[in-house]
C-alpha cells in the first residue's frame, strides 16, 4: 500500500458544467449571462455560466436575487439527462488512466494516479492529458488540481479556474494553506469562517498556531479535522463506487426567520436540490431529514422513515412541511434549514414508465 505522503491526486472539477453544457449546444447562450435553474419567484439558480458570476449570480441563488444582480440573466430548463451522459463520457476518459476514481458529483472526482505514473510521464503530464481529451472528446473545459491528498488537490483545482491547472507539491503543502484565508479552505462555509474570524483566525497559519484540544472545544469533533488540514494533512484515500449514505442541502440566511411562509419558502430549493439528485442518479431513499440550527448555534434534526422509498417531490415537500410545522411556533429565530434524504436505494423503470426499487 502506498504511504498517503507518496500518494499523487488529480482532482478534475468541470467549469460552471450544466451551463457549460447549455452553451454548448445553444450557440445563441454562448458569451451571455446563463442561469441553468427555475425563473419562476421560488426558484433556483442550479448553476451559473461565467458570465453571469460577473454580475456576482451563483448556484443555489434565490432566482429573484439573480435576476436582479442580472437583470439579462437567461434562464435555461435542467436536462439532467444530458449532464448524466455527458458526466459518463468524462468517466470513461478517467478509466483509461487510472482504476481509482471517486466521483463526487456529475462535474468533479478525484482520481489517485500513483501507479499510472513513472518514468515516462508525472502527475502533472497526466492532468494535462486529461483536460485535453475532455476539451477534445466534449468541447468543454476542466480545470484539475494535482497534489499528495484530496483536500490540497481540491484546493489547487479552484485555484486558477476556469480551464486551470495548479499543482502543490509535498513541500510545497504547509506554506500553501498557511497564506489562505479560513474561508478558502474547503469544507468552511460562510458561518464557520465567521466564527473561526471571531477567534482570531483568519488564515490557515492562524488556524494552525491553534491547539487540537482548543479547536474541539470551540468546534466539536470537526476540530480534529481543521486541526490536520491546517496542516496540510489529509490521508483519506480514493474511495471508488463509494455507496452513498443520504444526499442534502441546507442554507443560512441572511437574516434569522421565524414565520412558518417564511421558512417554507426557503425549503422549496432545498427540496428541489435533493429531488434533482434523486431524478438525475435513479435513487429514491425512505427517511426524510429536517435539520433546523437556531440564532443561538442550537442545531435540532426532526426525521420520519417512510413504509416506502419516496417516489416523487410532493411526498418529500408533505413530510419536511410537517416535521417543520411539528417544531412550530419557534421563540427564537432560524439561521439555517437543511433537507436530508437517506435509507437510499436505486431504482429502474420498467417498459410502461413504472418504478420498480432494487434491493
Amino acid at each position: 500500500m502506498v504511504s498517503p505522503a507518496h500518494r499523487k491526486i488529480i482532482h478534475v472539477d468541470m467549469d460552471a458544467f450544466y451551463a457549460s453544457v447549455e452553451q454548448r449546444d445553444n450557440p445563441d447562450l454562448r458569451g451571455k449571462p446563463v442561469a441553468v435553474g427555475g425563473s419562476r419567484q421560488r426558484g433556483v439558480v442550479a448553476a451559473a455560466s461565467y458570465e453571469a458570476r460577473q454580475y456576482g449570480v451563483y448556484s443555489a441563488m434565490a432566482s429573484s436575487i439573480a435576476v436582479r444582480k442580472c437583470p439579462e440573466l437567461l434562464f435555461v430548463k435542467p436536462r439532467f439527462d444530458v449532464y448524466k451522459a455527458v458526466s459518463l463520457q468524462i468517466r470513461a476518459i478517467f478509466a483509461d488512466y487510472t482504476d481509482l476514481i471517486e466521483p463526487l458529483s456529475l462535474d468533479e472526482a478525484y482520481l489517485d494516479v500513483t501507479d499510472a505514473t513513472g518514468s515516462d510521464r508525472t502527475a502533472t503530464q497526466l492532468a494535462r492529458m486529461l483536460k485535453e481529451r475532455i476539451r477534445q472528446e466534449t468541447n468543454l473545459t476542466a480545470s484539475a488540481g494535482v497534489s499528495y491528498n484530496k483536500f490540497l488537490a481540491k484546493l489547487a483545482s479552484d485555484y486558477n479556474k476556469p480551464d486551470g491547472l495548479y499543482v502543490i507539491k509535498p513541500h510545497q503543502g504547509l506554506d500553501f494553506v498557511a497564506r489562505l484565508s479560513v474561508g478558502q479552505f474547503h469544507g468552511i462555509g460562510r458561518v464557520t469562517a465567521a466564527r473561526l474570524n471571531d477567534l482570531g483566525i483568519f488564515t490557515g497559519l492562524d488556524l494552525r498556531q491553534q491547539s487540537e484540544a482548543y479547536l474541539t472545544q470551540q468546534f466539536g469533533k470537526v476540530g480534529h479535522h481543521y486541526y490536520s488540514i491546517a496542516r496540510a494533512i489529509d490521508e483519506r484515500p480514493v474511495t471508488p463506487n463509494r455507496a452513498r449514505k443520504s444526499v442534502g442541502s441546507e442554507t443560512t440566511f441572511e437574516q434569522d426567520l421565524t414565520d412558518e411562509p417564511d421558512l417554507l419558502a426557503q425549503l422549496e430549493p432545498l427540496i428541489d436540490d435533493v429531488w434533482a439528485y434523486c431524478e438525475r442518479t435513479a435513487i429514491r431513499g425512505r427517511t426524510i431529514t429536517l435539520k433546523v440550527k437556531y440564532s443561538d448555534f442550537q442545531q435540532i434534526t426532526r426525521s420520519r422513515t417512510l413504509l416506502s422509498p419516496a417516489v416523487n417531490r410532493p411526498i418529500i415537500e408533505h413530510t419536511i412541511t410537517q416535521l417543520l410545522q411539528s417544531i412550530l411556533p419557534v421563540d427564537k429565530g432560524i439561521r439555517l434549514l437543511g433537507v436530508s434524504l437517506s435509507t437510499l436505494q436505486p431504482i429502474n423503470m420498467t417498459p410502461t414508465g413504472q418504478l420498480t426499487l432494487n434491493w
